[in-house]
């Protein structure tokens, strides 16, 4: 059996020996968004939980307006979104100028983008109507709106914070920890300080702090308080299907969307299994899932999680852009052995950027992990990883399983997420 697996912008072709039981753990088909436009138009005049965008105009009467929008790494269509929302704000508030409309690109902790990153980010027809501004967690200037009840600093760029029409778009997509992104997180942390990142990603170790789970998570609640501090006015997220098509378009107050979307993300994402595999192979999903090592990491750990303990693992992973963090690559190969990155993290505690090393750590301790990928085999033993030919190390694992292993395959694994046992 040969599949074809998202790879970058392209396939990977891996053959799975006739000896295998494969079985294929993909998202829902559901219907599609014809119209991105069109489903924007209706969700601004009837949102979730806020008065229409036209109302919020008319009580605001804003003189500055800020919008965030997701960096590279999140498949958002904003070509489909930014300009006729920009164009309906436009319609709405005549006096507001290009200079008064700042549409700024929310990375979070990722590096910021370069003119020309953001002119891959935001459509030229949009540029001309705004402002557009890469957030930098470790410059930019902040307002300081307190803290969480779980202590977390909220210090959010001022660009943003000091706007009178403050709106957030993104993406509802499952998230290892977080449980989904989306609603108050384009903002809250896209466009927080390096500290109230770290603070609110702390929690990650929780066991509440899970895929598909956003009532009792901390990280999630956390992140929605945060939110509420900063005063979104109103969220505009989509969510998307495998082949990145819009699904479901929603725009109101940021934790009505996420709720609601968070209901559809699941139909799509979450994938019931009845028991745990031999083997998973899989596949990032391609661009933008896979543009980094430090992204394709979200798709090793949800595939494991339908892996039964000590089974195998293949990650296909293009990571075109490299290792993707600094940190992380700093932190991770000064380590001999991935479970010295465990002790390590365990004694010292959170540090973030090393989080991502102690989450690659944790998969390397319960699996047998091999990558295919366009990383040097230097560079990902640095990583403790190794990269294989992908055809070849399925090959030798099914004909070392004695009797016929049970093979799953995930072609979409940084958005899939499984129902069934524990491991």
């Amino acid at each position: 059996m040969i599949v074809q697996l998202k790879y970058d912008r392209g396939f990977r072709a891996i053959h799975i020996p006739d000896t295998a039981d494969v079985t294929v753990l993909r998202p829902a088909t559901v219907p599609v968004t014809q119209d991105v436009a069109e489903a924007l138009e209706q969700a601004l005049d009837d949102p979730l939980g806020s008065p229409p965008l036209a109302d919020l105009v008319r009580s605001l009467s804003p003189r500055k307006v800020a919008i965030a929008v997701p960096d590279e790494t999140r498949p958002t269509p904003l070509r489909s979104m930014l300009p006729p929302l920009l164009k309906r704000l436009r319609a709405s508030a005549p006096h507001l100028g290009a200079s008064d409309v700042t549409v700024l690109v929310a990375g979070g902790l990722h590096p910021p983008m370069d003119s020309e990153g953001l002119y891959r980010v935001i459509p030229r027809d949009a540029a001309s109507l705004c402002r557009v501004v890469a957030h930098d967690a470790l410059r930019a200037r902040t307002v300081d709106f307190g803290f969480t009840s779980r202590g977390t600093p909220v210090r959010i760029n001022a660009e943003f914070a000091e706007a009178d029409l403050r709106m957030v778009i993104g993406q509802i997509d499952p998230h290892q920890f977080v449980g989904y992104t989306g609603g108050s997180k384009g903002a809250a942390i896209g466009l927080a300080a390096a500290e109230t990142i770290k603070r609110n990603h702390s929690f990650f170790l929780d066991s509440r702090a899970k895929v598909g789970c956003i009532r009792n998570n901390p990280v999630r609640e956390d992140m929605n308080e945060a939110g509420r501090m900063v005063g979104i006015h109103l969220a505009i997220n989509v969510v998307l299907d495998a082949d990145k098509r819009v699904v479901r378009l929603l725009a109101g107050d940021p934790d009505a969307v996420l709720t609601a979307g968070a209901e559809t993300c699941a139909l799509v994402y979450g994938v019931r299994i009845a028991e745990h595999y031999d083997i998973v192979i899989a596949s990032c999903g391609g661009y933008p899932k896979d543009i980094c090592l430090y992204q394709a990491q979200k798709g090793l750990n949800l595939a494991s999680q339908a892996l039964k303990p000590g089974g195998k693992i293949l990650l296909v992973a293009a990571c075109p852009q490299g290792v993707g963090d600094e940190v992380y690559f700093k932190y991770v190969s000064s380590f001999k052995t991935h479970r010295d990155v465990l002790e390590d993290f365990q004694r010292l505690g959170f540090k973030m950027g090393a989080h991502k090393a102690f989450l690659f750590a944790r998969t390397l301790d319960s699996f047998d992990v091999a990558l295919a990928s366009e990383l040097s085999s230097n560079t990902l033993a640095q990583c403790h990883l190794r990269v294989v030919d992908p055809s070849e190390v399925v090959r030798d694992w099914v004909e070392a399983y004695e009797g016929r292993p049970r093979v799953a395959v995930v072609p979409d694994a940084n958005t899939t997420f499984f129902i069934g046992p524990s491991p």
